[in-house]
């Protein structure tokens, strides 16, 4: 199994969304966490289930929730690092202004 390395400015995607879901539905909030909590536990036994996207980054979609985590996958020390948790309608070029790019 590997481990999971969360990046801070994912934290703040998942945080901001379980935010917004929570103001439209009491609850919503937790379930879109638990959901990413699932993912992520899903990837650290699989880490290469998920498709290349580009360069090396690879990217999962949620099972409920419409958001897609953006991670890679570092052998060197059997870990997967999330660095972004987005919304399928959002560009990921955001990137060059909100979050900060591993380098691919």
């Amino acid at each position: 199994m590997y481990k999971a390395v969360i990046l801070p400015l994912a934290k703040q995607d998942i945080k901001e969304a379980a935010t917004w879901y929570n103001k439209k539905q009491q609850g919503l909030g937790k379930r879109f966490t638990l959901q990413v909590r699932q993912k992520i536990n899903f990837l650290k036994a699989e880490p290469y289930a998920a498709a290349i996207r580009y360069a090396n980054v690879r990217t999962a979609v949620l099972d409920v929730f419409p958001y897609i985590a953006h991670y890679i996958v570092d052998e060197s020390i059997k870990s997967i690092i999330i660095f972004a948790v987005l919304h399928t309608s959002r560009n990921p070029d955001i990137w060059g202004n909100e979050h900060e790019n591993p380098d691919l």
